[in-house]
Protein backbone atom coordinates (compact mmCIF):
# COMPACT_ATOMS: atom_id res chain seq x y z
CA UNK A 1 0.00 0.00 0.00
CA UNK A 2 1.46 3.21 -1.27
CA UNK A 3 0.65 6.32 0.71
CA UNK A 4 2.31 9.88 0.79
CA UNK A 5 5.41 10.41 2.94
CA UNK A 6 5.09 13.55 5.32
CA UNK A 7 7.96 13.27 6.79
CA UNK A 8 10.37 13.89 3.54
CA UNK A 9 9.15 15.07 0.21
CA UNK A 10 12.33 13.60 -1.36
CA UNK A 11 11.79 10.36 -0.66
CA UNK A 12 9.01 8.49 -2.26
CA UNK A 13 5.59 7.30 -1.00
CA UNK A 14 5.51 5.32 1.86
CA UNK A 15 4.90 1.84 1.64
CA UNK A 16 2.83 0.04 3.79
CA UNK A 17 1.22 -3.52 4.44
CA UNK A 18 -1.57 -3.75 2.17
CA UNK A 19 -3.93 -4.81 5.35
CA UNK A 20 -2.72 -1.53 7.07
CA UNK A 21 -6.59 0.57 7.68
CA UNK A 22 -5.60 4.55 7.17
CA UNK A 23 -7.21 7.46 9.03
CA UNK A 24 -6.73 11.39 8.24
CA UNK A 25 -8.12 14.48 8.83
CA UNK A 26 -10.55 15.97 5.98
CA UNK A 27 -9.35 19.57 6.02
CA UNK A 28 -11.25 22.31 4.10
CA UNK A 29 -9.89 23.37 0.41
CA UNK A 30 -7.11 26.41 0.48
CA UNK A 31 -8.39 29.54 -0.34
CA UNK A 32 -8.75 30.34 -3.79
CA UNK A 33 -6.97 34.03 -3.31
CA UNK A 34 -5.19 34.09 0.31
CA UNK A 35 -4.14 37.34 -0.47
CA UNK A 36 -7.47 38.90 -0.98
CA UNK A 37 -8.60 36.86 2.27
CA UNK A 38 -6.32 38.53 4.73
CA UNK A 39 -6.99 41.90 3.35
CA UNK A 40 -10.29 41.67 4.26
CA UNK A 41 -10.06 39.84 7.59
CA UNK A 42 -7.35 42.93 8.24
CA UNK A 43 -10.48 45.59 6.74
CA UNK A 44 -13.29 42.97 8.69
CA UNK A 45 -12.19 41.29 11.27
CA UNK A 46 -13.77 39.41 13.59
CA UNK A 47 -15.56 41.59 17.12
CA UNK A 48 -13.17 44.05 16.53
CA UNK A 49 -12.39 47.56 14.82
CA UNK A 50 -10.02 46.86 11.62
CA UNK A 51 -6.62 47.10 12.06
CA UNK A 52 -6.27 50.15 10.21
CA UNK A 53 -8.66 52.33 12.46
CA UNK A 54 -7.16 50.79 15.65
CA UNK A 55 -3.46 51.67 14.38
CA UNK A 56 -5.01 55.47 13.65
CA UNK A 57 -6.37 55.65 17.22
CA UNK A 58 -3.48 54.68 18.80
CA UNK A 59 -1.19 56.91 16.65
CA UNK A 60 -3.87 59.46 16.86
CA UNK A 61 -2.72 59.59 21.10
CA UNK A 62 1.51 59.58 20.35
CA UNK A 63 2.44 60.44 16.53
CA UNK A 64 5.66 58.42 17.66
CA UNK A 65 3.40 55.33 18.33
CA UNK A 66 5.22 52.19 18.81
CA UNK A 67 4.10 48.46 17.20
CA UNK A 68 5.11 45.02 18.33
CA UNK A 69 4.40 41.99 15.53
CA UNK A 70 4.30 38.87 17.06
CA UNK A 71 5.40 36.07 15.17
CA UNK A 72 5.72 32.30 16.02
CA UNK A 73 9.03 30.53 15.55
CA UNK A 74 10.33 27.64 13.22
CA UNK A 75 8.48 24.71 14.79
CA UNK A 76 5.12 26.28 13.03
CA UNK A 77 4.97 26.52 9.10
CA UNK A 78 2.78 29.68 9.80
CA UNK A 79 3.23 31.60 6.29
CA UNK A 80 5.23 34.96 6.94
CA UNK A 81 7.03 34.74 4.00
CA UNK A 82 5.56 35.01 0.13
CA UNK A 83 3.13 34.60 -1.91
CA UNK A 84 0.08 35.32 0.44
CA UNK A 85 2.27 35.49 4.08
CA UNK A 86 0.58 37.40 7.25
CA UNK A 87 3.19 39.16 7.99
CA UNK A 88 3.52 41.95 5.22
CA UNK A 89 -0.36 43.11 4.97
CA UNK A 90 0.25 43.77 8.79
CA UNK A 91 3.39 45.77 8.62
CA UNK A 92 2.51 47.58 5.32
CA UNK A 93 -0.74 48.88 6.72
CA UNK A 94 1.08 50.01 9.87
CA UNK A 95 3.54 52.08 7.22
CA UNK A 96 1.18 53.29 4.99
CA UNK A 97 -1.28 54.60 8.56
CA UNK A 98 2.37 56.72 9.59
CA UNK A 99 3.99 54.46 11.77
CA UNK A 100 8.01 55.22 11.37
CA UNK A 101 9.71 51.50 10.26
CA UNK A 102 12.03 52.41 13.15
CA UNK A 103 9.35 52.11 15.65
CA UNK A 104 7.86 48.51 14.69
CA UNK A 105 9.24 45.61 15.89
CA UNK A 106 8.70 41.65 15.05
CA UNK A 107 9.16 39.68 18.22
CA UNK A 108 9.42 36.06 17.84
CA UNK A 109 7.64 34.10 20.48
CA UNK A 110 9.95 31.95 21.54
CA UNK A 111 8.55 30.95 24.86
CA UNK A 112 10.99 28.29 26.14
CA UNK A 113 13.04 27.50 23.22
CA UNK A 114 15.98 28.37 22.03
CA UNK A 115 16.26 31.20 19.93
CA UNK A 116 16.15 31.41 16.24
CA UNK A 117 19.61 31.42 14.30
CA UNK A 118 20.17 34.46 11.71
CA UNK A 119 19.27 31.88 8.76
CA UNK A 120 16.55 30.26 10.12
CA UNK A 121 14.67 34.14 10.75
CA UNK A 122 15.64 34.70 6.92
CA UNK A 123 14.49 31.77 6.00
CA UNK A 124 10.81 31.87 7.51
CA UNK A 125 10.78 35.73 6.89
CA UNK A 126 10.03 37.32 3.96
CA UNK A 127 12.46 39.72 2.44
CA UNK A 128 10.48 42.51 2.19
CA UNK A 129 10.52 43.18 6.24
CA UNK A 130 14.64 43.47 5.68
CA UNK A 131 14.57 45.72 3.13
CA UNK A 132 12.19 48.35 4.90
CA UNK A 133 14.95 47.81 7.79
CA UNK A 134 12.08 46.48 10.21
CA UNK A 135 13.97 44.82 13.74
CA UNK A 136 13.23 41.10 14.09
CA UNK A 137 13.45 40.17 17.54
CA UNK A 138 14.31 36.96 19.22
CA UNK A 139 12.20 36.65 23.09
CA UNK A 140 14.50 35.49 25.48
CA UNK A 141 13.28 33.92 28.61
CA UNK A 142 15.74 34.00 31.06
CA UNK A 143 16.56 37.61 30.34
CA UNK A 144 15.66 39.07 33.35
CA UNK A 145 15.64 42.48 32.51
CA UNK A 146 14.06 42.49 29.38
CA UNK A 147 11.35 41.33 31.11
CA UNK A 148 8.21 43.43 33.00
CA UNK A 149 6.74 41.86 35.77
CA UNK A 150 2.75 42.37 35.88
CA UNK A 151 1.36 40.59 38.96
CA UNK A 152 0.56 37.39 39.90
CA UNK A 153 -2.73 35.16 38.48
CA UNK A 154 -4.96 33.24 40.50
CA UNK A 155 -3.57 30.58 40.82
CA UNK A 156 -0.28 31.98 41.81
CA UNK A 157 1.90 31.98 38.07
CA UNK A 158 4.30 34.78 38.08
CA UNK A 159 3.53 37.11 35.14
CA UNK A 160 6.41 38.40 33.88
CA UNK A 161 6.11 39.40 29.91
CA UNK A 162 8.52 40.48 27.31
CA UNK A 163 9.40 44.39 27.83
CA UNK A 164 9.64 45.03 24.12
CA UNK A 165 5.68 44.10 24.17
CA UNK A 166 4.60 45.65 27.07
CA UNK A 167 5.94 49.04 26.47
CA UNK A 168 4.45 48.88 22.78
CA UNK A 169 1.26 51.55 22.05
CA UNK A 170 -0.11 48.48 19.64
CA UNK A 171 0.20 44.73 20.12
CA UNK A 172 -0.74 42.21 17.57
CA UNK A 173 -0.63 38.22 17.63
CA UNK A 174 -0.41 36.19 15.06
CA UNK A 175 -0.37 32.26 14.55
CA UNK A 176 -1.29 29.70 13.51
CA UNK A 177 -4.55 27.60 15.09
CA UNK A 178 -4.21 23.72 15.42
CA UNK A 179 -4.47 20.62 17.82
CA UNK A 180 -2.29 20.98 20.72
CA UNK A 181 -1.89 18.49 23.11
CA UNK A 182 -1.90 20.65 26.60
CA UNK A 183 -3.73 23.59 25.11
CA UNK A 184 -6.34 22.57 23.31
CA UNK A 185 -5.51 24.40 19.71
CA UNK A 186 -2.16 26.39 19.37
CA UNK A 187 -2.33 30.19 18.33
CA UNK A 188 -4.33 33.31 19.82
CA UNK A 189 -3.08 33.55 23.60
CA UNK A 190 -0.09 31.28 23.37
CA UNK A 191 1.90 33.66 21.63
CA UNK A 192 1.93 35.83 24.87
CA UNK A 193 2.07 32.16 27.04
CA UNK A 194 4.49 30.89 26.80
CA UNK A 195 5.41 32.78 23.91
CA UNK A 196 6.59 35.49 25.66
CA UNK A 197 6.88 34.45 29.61
CA UNK A 198 9.84 34.51 31.82
CA UNK A 199 11.05 31.18 32.24
CA UNK A 200 9.66 31.24 36.21
CA UNK A 201 6.30 31.42 34.23
CA UNK A 202 6.18 28.20 33.37
CA UNK A 203 6.82 27.00 36.56
CA UNK A 204 2.78 26.66 37.75
CA UNK A 205 1.38 27.08 33.58
CA UNK A 206 3.46 24.36 33.00
CA UNK A 207 3.42 22.17 36.47
CA UNK A 208 2.66 19.04 37.07
CA UNK A 209 -0.71 19.22 38.56
CA UNK A 210 -1.86 21.40 35.48
CA UNK A 211 -0.37 19.06 33.38
CA UNK A 212 -1.62 16.45 34.12
CA UNK A 213 -5.18 17.11 34.59
CA UNK A 214 -7.77 15.75 32.52
CA UNK A 215 -8.83 18.43 30.44
CA UNK A 216 -5.49 19.78 29.40
CA UNK A 217 -5.77 17.81 26.27
CA UNK A 218 -6.10 17.96 22.59
CA UNK A 219 -9.14 19.65 20.87
CA UNK A 220 -10.28 21.18 24.39
CA UNK A 221 -10.54 24.64 26.08
CA UNK A 222 -13.54 23.73 28.34
CA UNK A 223 -11.77 23.89 31.78
CA UNK A 224 -8.87 23.73 30.30
CA UNK A 225 -6.57 24.69 33.13
CA UNK A 226 -3.36 25.11 30.44
CA UNK A 227 -5.66 27.37 28.16
CA UNK A 228 -7.38 29.17 30.76
CA UNK A 229 -4.10 30.00 32.25
CA UNK A 230 -2.56 30.72 28.96
CA UNK A 231 -5.27 33.50 28.60
CA UNK A 232 -4.98 34.93 31.81
CA UNK A 233 -1.25 35.87 30.84
CA UNK A 234 -2.48 37.38 27.55
CA UNK A 235 -5.18 39.78 29.32
CA UNK A 236 -2.77 41.12 31.68
CA UNK A 237 -0.46 41.55 29.05
CA UNK A 238 -3.32 43.14 27.11
CA UNK A 239 -3.55 42.33 22.98
CA UNK A 240 -4.90 44.81 20.46
CA UNK A 241 -5.26 42.31 17.36
CA UNK A 242 -4.99 38.71 16.49
CA UNK A 243 -4.16 37.45 12.96
CA UNK A 244 -4.47 33.78 13.30
CA UNK A 245 -4.67 30.78 10.28
CA UNK A 246 -5.58 27.37 9.66
CA UNK A 247 -3.81 25.56 7.02
CA UNK A 248 -4.03 22.64 5.04
CA UNK A 249 -1.85 19.30 4.34
CA UNK A 250 0.52 21.76 1.94
CA UNK A 251 0.80 24.55 4.27
CA UNK A 252 -1.81 26.53 1.90
CA UNK A 253 -3.92 28.75 4.21
CA UNK A 254 -7.45 27.46 4.50
CA UNK A 255 -9.10 30.32 6.92
CA UNK A 256 -7.84 33.76 8.04
CA UNK A 257 -9.02 35.13 11.20
CA UNK A 258 -8.94 37.93 12.49
CA UNK A 259 -9.92 40.59 15.09
CA UNK A 260 -10.48 40.14 19.22
CA UNK A 261 -8.42 38.39 21.00
CA UNK A 262 -11.03 35.32 21.81
CA UNK A 263 -13.51 36.02 19.35
CA UNK A 264 -11.59 35.45 16.76
CA UNK A 265 -9.04 32.83 17.99
CA UNK A 266 -12.42 31.05 19.27
CA UNK A 267 -13.39 31.04 15.53
CA UNK A 268 -10.68 29.47 14.33
CA UNK A 269 -10.56 26.47 16.71
CA UNK A 270 -13.82 25.79 16.01
CA UNK A 271 -13.38 24.94 12.42
CA UNK A 272 -10.42 23.04 13.40
CA UNK A 273 -12.61 20.76 15.88
CA UNK A 274 -14.74 20.35 13.40
CA UNK A 275 -12.08 18.29 11.18
CA UNK A 276 -9.05 17.40 13.16
CA UNK A 277 -11.19 14.78 15.77
CA UNK A 278 -10.46 11.66 13.72
CA UNK A 279 -13.54 8.85 14.99
CA UNK A 280 -11.84 5.43 14.07
CA UNK A 281 -13.34 1.82 14.24
CA UNK A 282 -11.14 0.12 16.80
CA UNK A 283 -7.88 0.80 18.66
CA UNK A 284 -5.07 -1.10 16.42
CA UNK A 285 -2.03 -3.32 17.51
CA UNK A 286 0.19 -1.38 16.02
CA UNK A 287 0.04 2.25 15.17
CA UNK A 288 2.16 4.26 12.87
CA UNK A 289 2.63 8.22 13.17
CA UNK A 290 4.92 10.52 12.15
CA UNK A 291 6.22 14.35 13.92
CA UNK A 292 5.03 16.29 11.35
CA UNK A 293 6.04 19.81 10.69
CA UNK A 294 6.51 20.50 14.44
CA UNK A 295 8.72 17.42 14.61
CA UNK A 296 12.31 19.61 14.36
CA UNK A 297 13.67 17.54 17.32
CA UNK A 298 12.63 14.77 20.13
CA UNK A 299 11.57 17.59 22.52
CA UNK A 300 8.71 18.47 19.83
CA UNK A 301 8.21 14.33 18.39
CA UNK A 302 6.44 13.83 22.12
CA UNK A 303 2.85 15.54 20.25
CA UNK A 304 2.67 12.82 17.89
CA UNK A 305 3.31 9.89 20.39
CA UNK A 306 0.29 11.70 22.74
CA UNK A 307 -1.96 11.92 19.95
CA UNK A 308 -1.66 8.49 18.98
CA UNK A 309 -2.79 7.59 22.46
CA UNK A 310 -6.54 7.58 21.13
CA UNK A 311 -5.98 4.47 18.54
CA UNK A 312 -3.68 2.23 21.12
CA UNK A 313 -4.31 -0.81 22.20
CA UNK A 314 -3.52 -1.44 25.98
CA UNK A 315 -0.09 -2.83 25.86
CA UNK A 316 -0.03 -2.32 21.73
CA UNK A 317 3.04 -1.15 19.79
CA UNK A 318 3.64 2.70 18.06
CA UNK A 319 6.15 3.26 15.69
CA UNK A 320 6.88 7.14 14.90
CA UNK A 321 8.83 8.20 12.11
CA UNK A 322 10.47 11.92 12.05
CA UNK A 323 13.08 13.67 10.17
CA UNK A 324 14.98 16.05 13.28
CA UNK A 325 16.00 18.90 11.29
CA UNK A 326 17.15 21.32 14.43
CA UNK A 327 20.83 21.61 13.39
CA UNK A 328 21.50 23.08 16.75
CA UNK A 329 20.31 19.51 18.62
CA UNK A 330 18.00 16.98 17.58
CA UNK A 331 17.04 16.17 21.17
CA UNK A 332 15.97 19.05 23.36
CA UNK A 333 17.56 21.29 26.25
CA UNK A 334 19.95 19.94 29.32
CA UNK A 335 16.90 19.93 31.45
CA UNK A 336 14.50 17.97 29.19
CA UNK A 337 17.61 15.28 28.64
CA UNK A 338 17.85 15.07 32.12
CA UNK A 339 13.88 14.27 32.87
CA UNK A 340 13.64 12.51 29.99
CA UNK A 341 16.66 9.89 31.39
CA UNK A 342 14.28 9.58 34.54
CA UNK A 343 11.51 8.12 32.75
CA UNK A 344 14.00 5.83 30.78
CA UNK A 345 15.22 4.28 33.49
CA UNK A 346 12.62 4.39 35.90
CA UNK A 347 9.13 4.18 33.56
CA UNK A 348 5.74 6.47 33.42
CA UNK A 349 4.52 5.83 36.83
CA UNK A 350 7.64 6.49 38.43
CA UNK A 351 8.65 9.63 37.00
CA UNK A 352 4.63 11.13 37.36
CA UNK A 353 5.43 10.35 41.34
CA UNK A 354 8.43 11.88 41.63
CA UNK A 355 7.01 15.47 39.44
CA UNK A 356 4.19 15.89 42.02
CA UNK A 357 6.35 15.50 45.01
CA UNK A 358 6.51 18.89 47.21
CA UNK A 359 10.18 17.76 47.21
CA UNK A 360 10.63 17.94 43.50
CA UNK A 361 12.38 21.23 42.21
CA UNK A 362 10.15 22.31 39.02
CA UNK A 363 12.94 21.60 36.19
CA UNK A 364 12.16 23.84 32.72
CA UNK A 365 11.01 21.43 30.05
CA UNK A 366 9.47 18.47 32.83
CA UNK A 367 6.38 19.12 30.81
CA UNK A 368 7.37 17.84 27.68
CA UNK A 369 8.61 14.37 29.47
CA UNK A 370 4.91 14.31 31.23
CA UNK A 371 3.24 14.11 28.16
CA UNK A 372 5.89 11.19 27.06
CA UNK A 373 4.72 9.65 30.33
CA UNK A 374 1.19 9.89 29.29
CA UNK A 375 1.90 7.57 26.36
CA UNK A 376 3.94 4.84 28.54
CA UNK A 377 0.92 4.71 31.16
CA UNK A 378 -0.72 2.86 28.01
CA UNK A 379 2.20 0.88 26.37
CA UNK A 380 5.48 0.03 27.51
CA UNK A 381 8.53 1.56 27.19
CA UNK A 382 10.31 -1.08 24.63
CA UNK A 383 6.77 -0.98 22.68
CA UNK A 384 7.68 2.24 21.56
CA UNK A 385 9.47 2.23 18.54
CA UNK A 386 10.82 5.85 16.86
CA UNK A 387 13.25 6.46 13.71
CA UNK A 388 14.98 9.47 12.83
CA UNK A 389 17.86 9.07 10.01
CA UNK A 390 19.50 11.76 12.71
CA UNK A 391 19.64 9.61 15.05
CA UNK A 392 21.93 6.46 14.21
CA UNK A 393 25.18 6.08 16.39
CA UNK A 394 24.94 6.62 19.80
CA UNK A 395 22.76 9.98 19.42
CA UNK A 396 19.36 8.11 20.41
CA UNK A 397 21.06 6.75 23.64
CA UNK A 398 19.19 7.65 26.76
CA UNK A 399 16.10 7.99 24.98
CA UNK A 400 13.09 5.88 26.52
CA UNK A 401 11.79 3.29 23.72
CA UNK A 402 13.57 1.69 20.66
CA UNK A 403 15.93 3.26 18.43
CA UNK A 404 15.20 1.75 15.15
CA UNK A 405 18.20 3.90 13.39
CA UNK A 406 20.50 1.84 15.56
CA UNK A 407 19.31 -1.66 14.53
CA UNK A 408 18.87 -0.70 10.77
CA UNK A 409 21.67 1.21 8.67
CA UNK A 410 18.71 1.85 6.16
CA UNK A 411 17.24 5.79 5.90
CA UNK A 412 14.17 4.47 3.91
CA UNK A 413 11.44 5.33 5.90
CA UNK A 414 9.40 2.77 4.24
CA UNK A 415 11.92 -0.07 4.72
CA UNK A 416 12.09 1.05 8.17
CA UNK A 417 8.69 0.44 9.09
CA UNK A 418 8.84 -2.86 7.26
CA UNK A 419 11.44 -3.77 9.30
CA UNK A 420 10.08 -2.57 12.42
CA UNK A 421 6.96 -4.36 11.78
CA UNK A 422 8.66 -7.90 11.50
CA UNK A 423 10.46 -6.92 14.44
CA UNK A 424 7.15 -6.61 16.14
CA UNK A 425 5.57 -9.77 15.04
CA UNK A 426 8.09 -11.65 15.89
CA UNK A 427 7.95 -10.75 19.41
CA UNK A 428 4.02 -11.38 19.23
CA UNK A 429 4.94 -14.66 17.77
CA UNK A 430 3.93 -14.11 14.13
CA UNK A 431 -0.17 -13.67 15.00
CA UNK A 432 -2.20 -11.36 13.03
CA UNK A 433 -1.73 -7.99 14.05
CA UNK A 434 -3.92 -4.83 13.32
CA UNK A 435 -1.49 -2.33 11.93
CA UNK A 436 -3.38 1.89 11.44
CA UNK A 437 -1.44 4.73 10.21
CA UNK A 438 -2.20 8.18 11.01
CA UNK A 439 -1.48 10.13 7.83
CA UNK A 440 -1.76 13.33 9.77
CA UNK A 441 0.77 12.89 12.77
CA UNK A 442 0.36 14.95 15.47
CA UNK A 443 -1.91 17.35 13.89
CA UNK A 444 -5.52 14.73 14.29
CA UNK A 445 -7.22 13.23 17.38
CA UNK A 446 -8.44 9.52 16.96
CA UNK A 447 -11.12 8.47 19.30
CA UNK A 448 -12.90 5.41 19.16
CA UNK A 449 -16.09 6.65 18.15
Amino acid sequence: MHVHNPIDPLQKDLILPDDTVCYGMQAPSALADSELAIREALEHPIASASLREIAEAKLAKNKHAKAVIVISDNTRPVPYKGKGNILVPILSTLLEVGYEAEHLTVLIATGTHRPMTDEEIERVIDPWVFEHAIEVVNHDCKAEDQLTYLGKTSRGSEVKINSLYVDADLKILTGLVESHFMAGVSGGRKSVCPGLIGEHGTFLFHGADLMGHPDSRDLNLVGNPVHEESLTFAKMATVDFIVNVTLDHQFAITGVYAGDLQAAHLAAFEMVKGYARIPIKEEADIVITHAGFVGINHYQSAKAAFAAIGALKKDGYLISIANFTDKKDIIGSITYKTVLGILSLCGAEALIKVLHSKDWPFIPDQWQVQKWASTFEKIPLDHYYYFAPQLSGTAGAGLPGINVAALTESKDYSEVIQHTISLIKKREGNRALKILWLSDGPYAIPFVK
